[in-house]
């Protein structure tokens, strides 16, 4: 139920695809308080209506010729700072996922979604939501999972990184390293940035610490 005298949501769309977006066009003039501005079948035409007309949420397809629905948000947001982009895609990609919200869209939805997820997904992202299906919001969860667990996974390294993270953890100094490896000094020291980078850590009691973590019986301790 809509209240009387709720304010209109200035809605405008960007589907290359002629069906898809005559369908989102007649949902979207059939659902009050929505209303439609225009509709684009380009990043080229879109970037200069949208902000001419400065709507309320864009639907965004993601997969546009010539320049995709990613850059073309990411070309928009500095120049519409208030207009929230709802990226509509029938795929799921991770990397799409975050590329997408990297660039500015504050939702996102597969166009397989209900007619009333839609118009559910518009009305929380003008709200201050941030919509996202089922599927995708999942996708989101599993892969910070998925980088908290290899951040934490010193299998991430190479042998020669292991060895030195393994003298690193023991109290060995930069030079005791390179000679116990053969090493110049500035490649050990090339080696312990590779290894807090991939490990995510910033000190050397950090990278100990994920090291000995790592060790099967965890109960190795420095000489």
């Amino acid at each position: 139920m809509i209240p009387d005298g709720a304010a209109a949501i200035r809605i405008s769309i960007v589907e290359d695809d002629e069906l898809t977006r005559h369908v989102l066009e007649d949902l979207i003039r059939s659902t009050a308080p929505l209303t439609l501005l225009a509709a684009y079948g380009d990043s080229e035409s879109a970037i200069v209506g949208l902000t001419r007309d400065r709507p309320d949420v864009v639907l965004m397809d993601i997969n546009l010729p010539t320049e995709s629905g990613v850059e073309c948000v990411r070309r928009l947001k500095p120049l519409l700072p208030k207009t929230q982009f709802l990226m509509l895609t029938i795929c799921g990609e991770s990397d799409k996922i975050f590329s997408a919200l990297a660039a500015g869209a504050t939702g996102y939805l597969l166009k397989t979604a209900r007619r009333k997820d839609l118009i559910a997904g518009i009305r929380q992202i003008h709200a201050g939501g941030s919509p996202m299906s089922g599927e995708i919001a999942r996708k989101v969860v599993r892969s910070f999972g998925e980088a908290e667990e290899a951040a934490h996974n010193t299998d991430s390294l190479s042998a020669r990184e292991q060895e030195v993270l393994g003298l690193l953890a023991q109290g060995f100094l930069y030079k005791e390293i390179a000679v116990t490896l053969q090493l110049q000094v500035p490649t050990v020291s090339t080696y312990v940035r590779r290894i807090y980078e991939k490990l995510q850590v910033h000190s050397r009691g950090q990278a100990a610490a994920k090291y000995f973590d790592s060790r099967p019986d965890r109960t190795a301790q420095l000489p």
